[in-house]
């Protein structure tokens, strides 16, 4: 169980895994991937499972009832198999790198900037 809702950890595939994040885009599980991987953590990825869906109001007779699995993204858990991994830890603590050296920040993370600027502390 975690201990806090920002240290979260499960099963992946049978491996106990800290996770990353959860319901994750396709395009974001490749750049945490590649991330995590660079700064030489053991990445696991599955599909999320699909939101439960209530259906609200019944539909007629003869009217079909859209599958819901084809209106939802497919979307995946992020997980490392380091349990004591904590993403915020990892940012602030300031102890994950980018491919060009620099220290990963919270906006670069977060995919708000494409480089990450560590020259400007967080704090002054």
């Amino acid at each position: 169980m975690a201990i806090n809702k920002n240290h979260e950890f499960e099963e992946l595939n049978g491996v106990k895994c800290a996770i990353v994040e959860k319901n994750v885009k396709p395009e974001r599980v490749s750049f945490l991937k590649e991330l995590l991987e660079y700064n030489r953590y053991t990445v696991i990825v599955i599909p999320s499972p699909a939101p439960k869906v209530v259906t609200a109001i019944l539909p007629k007779e003869g009217e079909q009832v859209p599958d819901p699995s084809s209106r939802t993204p497919e979307t995946f858990t992020v997980g490392v198999t380091d349990v004591s991994f904590n993403a915020i830890n990892a940012i602030f603590g300031r102890l994950l790198h980018t491919k060009d050296g620099h220290i990963v920040t919270l906006a670069y993370w977060q995919q708000k900037e494409k480089t990450a600027h560590d020259e400007i502390p967080y704090f002054e």
